[in-house]
């Protein structure tokens, strides 16, 4: 199994930016389908992006489509979200998480979770 660290969370105005980072080691990270998903105070984890074990697919909730990137480089066992214009809407606690195989949008496919990093947009 790998193990995930997140880091590059932070406190942010409405509209800036910010660039999450997701740091695996162990098993082969290429095998993985990898996922950014996001918790906030009082309510469920919920998707926000995820890619497939290659890059070449992604998938977006709606709520971020257009302003966040996911990205990977499995040369550094890396998987990035770039965050564009942030909303206050977006304070969470955001996760990264990996699933062996093909990529899905079913949260409980994925079984390696990070630590969370939180995401703080003041507006």
């Amino acid at each position: 199994q790998v193990q995930l660290v997140e880091s590059g969370g932070g406190l942010v105005q409405a509209g800036g930016s910010l660039r999450l980072s997701c740091t695996a080691s162990g098993r082969t990270f290429s095998n993985y389908a990898m996922g950014w998903f996001r918790q906030a105070p009082g309510k469920e984890r919920e998707i926000a992006a995820v890619i497939s074990r290659g890059g070449s697919s992604t998938y977006y909730a709606d709520s971020v489509k257009g302003r966040f990137t996911i990205s990977r480089d499995n040369a550094k066992n890396t998987v990035y979200l770039q965050m564009d214009s942030l909303k206050p809407e977006d304070t969470a606690v955001y996760y990264c998480a990996a699933s062996i195989g093909a990529m899905t949008v079913r949260l409980g496919s994925y079984d390696v979770w990070g630590q969370g990093t939180q995401v703080t947009v003041s507006s």
